[in-house]
């Protein structure tokens, strides 16, 4: 199987990931519903068996609660995947989620993730949002410390703009990006995939099937029926006119993953990895079933008629 160096790390990447952020369960500000740990780990065994050799989590998806999942997964595996995980998210007594960047509250979330992942060493930290903004400059050098340190290997970041990444360069190399990229939101491609192919950036995209949308089988019906708990019940892409776009444009991508045996979600995967900036794509699954749904997309490209085709679709 093909895999791609993380910028300028040691990381070589299979082109999926496991995405950790639904394994949180329910009872935080953005959870998916409810979610059983056990499908959840027998997800990522799934994909692990299949050559996935990287979860992505967060200290805050669950509020802690998937990280220890991750954790309850990987107990007694011999060939450990790669574990990344992100900071600045925190909560306080009465589960309610703050914005820090300090460097005291950094070291303490460090910790805790190291206790909760029950491992030594991060193999990925990341700050997860940019925020408050004027804190970044020492969240970011507070990172770079904790590598210094050996507590994590690499160190990236999430959701930062161009001009947010050239703040964090300024101070020490930059690792990886993660941004959200799919079919339906391509904005990165204007600026911050160029800005990181040029100064040697890994970019490891999170919601490459717009959280569901474009795995084929989400129906309006089912978007009608999600839980009031589930973030996407509120979000701009699951309603109109955004929803009747972009299921028809999963129409497009089930119609072309039908020539060759896959998944729409497969085609929506492969559409991220065909850009040049792109070193993988951290792909949702919530049990066996789902990673079994994804996995082909580790060999699965499309042509450049096919990427044309999509193309058209968006419109």
């Amino acid at each position: 199987m093909h895999k791609k160096l993380l910028g300028n790390s040691d990381l070589e990447l299979t082109p999926l990931g496991v995405g950790a952020w639904a394994m949180g369960g329910n009872g935080w500000a953005f959870g998916w519903g409810a979610q059983d740990d056990a499908d959840s780990i027998s997800a990522i065994h799934a994909a692990l068996d299949s050559g996935v050799n990287w979860i992505d989590t967060a200290a805050v998806y669950g509020l802690g609660h998937s990280e220890e999942v991750v954790a309850r997964a990987l107990h007694g595996r011999a060939n450990k995947p790669y574990v990344f995980t992100k900071c600045e998210r925190t909560w306080n007594e009465n589960r309610e989620i703050q914005k820090v960047l300090k460097r005291d509250s950094i070291r303490r979330e460090c910790e805790a993730s190291l206790r909760r992942l029950q491992v030594d060493t991060i193999d990925l930290y990341q700050i997860h949002w940019p925020e408050p903004e004027e804190d970044v400059e020492e969240g970011w050098e507070t990172l770079v410390r904790l590598k210094e340190e050996g507590k994590v290997r690499w160190i990236g970041v999430s959701n930062f703009n161009v001009e947010q990444l050239e703040r964090c360069r300024k101070i020490a190399p930059v690792t990886s990006l993660q941004p959200p990229y799919s079919a339906v939101s391509p904005e990165i491609e204007e600026t911050v995939l160029p800005y990181c192919l040029e100064h040697s950036i890994g970019v490891i995209v999170y919601s490459p099937m717009k959280s569901g949308l474009l795995t084929g089988k989400m129906t309006r019906e089912r978007v009608a029926a999600l839980p009031e708990d589930d973030f996407r019940k509120r979000a701009l892409a699951f309603q109109e006119p955004n929803l009747t776009r972009n299921l028809a444009l999963a129409e497009k991508m089930k119609e072309i993953g039908a020539r060759h045996g896959r998944s729409a979600g497969e085609v929506a995967i492969a559409w991220t990895l065909r850009h040049p900036a792109i070193t993988g794509a951290i792909v949702g699954m919530r049990s066996a079933e789902q990673a079994a749904g994804v996995t082909g997309a580790l060999e699965f490209r499309l042509s450049p008629e096919e990427i044309a085709e999509i193309g058209a679709g968006r419109g």
